[in-house]
């Protein structure tokens, strides 16, 4: 019914209402991510809130976001009720009392803590927040098998960024292998094609990864995939562009197909280095990030 809460049953609470080992295990693993702790915290403070209001700080793609909610509501962190077409997520702050209560009873000689005082902690802002002019910013270009587009928006990048971009590729189910022509078109164009390579957007989601500070798909499939968690929340945006591996015909055909999707790359990652990063607020950059993938060649392009 519109308007009622959605609450995971908590199953090993016992008899009285205390907390046992499988449910704080259960709790601990689910804020155990950097990004789901973001986020219950951020509700915490300042939910009940739609879902879409959520996702707006930390500029998760939509399936990463519901990925993370969907975690935390089955742990037992979230409740969640529907409010016409929008679902509306509320921190169970009274889940974290119950946990403090067990991980200290009989240890801490701590006095009980009233659910109702629970004041929750300051969200850290993101590390866009504080972006300057000297910054290097490190951009990853995902598609599905990371052998066009992706490839060539990570050479062109590197070739334009001028020191202030370092651009990387990936692909969620990577071919293995650079397509000839894209290596053929980017020789052509005098843009340098040593060390690339077809690899795995899990390279990109370690700690010891580069921190990402961008993340733009440039194929819908790729888009709508549950994406990795990228370490330190970088912001991301959808740029499609039409394949050009798929393209049909002979080879002066394909090459046009490559050629146009090179264009349209190149044109999208000149608007982006254009734009005041430093200068922007987060919910600016992020529309700035979103016109930028509906930017479309013009004829004389």
């Amino acid at each position: 019914m519109s308007g009622s809460l959605h609450l995971y049953p908590l199953n090993n609470f016992d008899i009285i209402g205390n907390m046992n080992k499988l449910t704080a295990i259960t709790v601990l693993g689910a804020l155990a991510q950097d990004t789901r702790l973001d986020i219950f915290r951020y509700l915490a403070q300042n939910g009940p809130l739609p879902a879409g209001q959520v996702g707006e700080p930390f500029g998760l793609p939509l399936a990463t976001l519901s990925f993370h909610l969907k975690t935390l509501q089955q742990a037992g962190l979230l409740a969640c009720r529907r409010e016409g077409r929008q679902l509306i997520y509320q921190a169970r702050c009274e889940v974290i009392v119950e946990l403090m209560a067990y991980l200290t009873e009989h240890c801490c000689n701590l006095p009980t803590v009233d659910a109702t005082a629970f004041i929750p902690l300051e969200i850290p802002t993101r590390k866009t927040a504080t972006m300057n002019q000297e910054s290097i910013y490190n951009v990853l270009f995902l598609c599905t098998g990371n052998s066009a587009r992706s490839i060539l928006a990570e050479a062109v990048m590197n070739r334009l960024g001028q020191g202030r971009f370092r651009a990387f590729s990936a692909g969620s189910f990577p071919t293995g292998q650079v397509h000839p022509l894209t290596l053929k078109l980017l020789a052509l164009q005098g843009i340098p094609i040593e060390g690339l390579r077809s690899k795995s957007w899990n390279e990109f989601a370690t700690p010891d990864s580069p921190p990402l500070d961008f993340v733009f798909t440039v194929c819908d499939k790729a888009a709508h995939e549950v994406c990795p968690v990228w370490p330190g929340q970088p912001m991301s945006a959808h740029w499609g562009v039409e394949d050009p591996a798929a393209a049909e015909g002979d080879d002066a055909q394909k090459m046009l197909a490559f050629r146009k999707a090179l264009r349209e790359l190149e044109n999208r990652i000149k608007i982006f280095m254009s734009l005041p990063i430093q200068s922007l607020d987060k919910i600016k950059l992020q529309s700035r990030l979103d016109e930028i993938g509906q930017t479309v060649l013009g004829k004389n392009t």
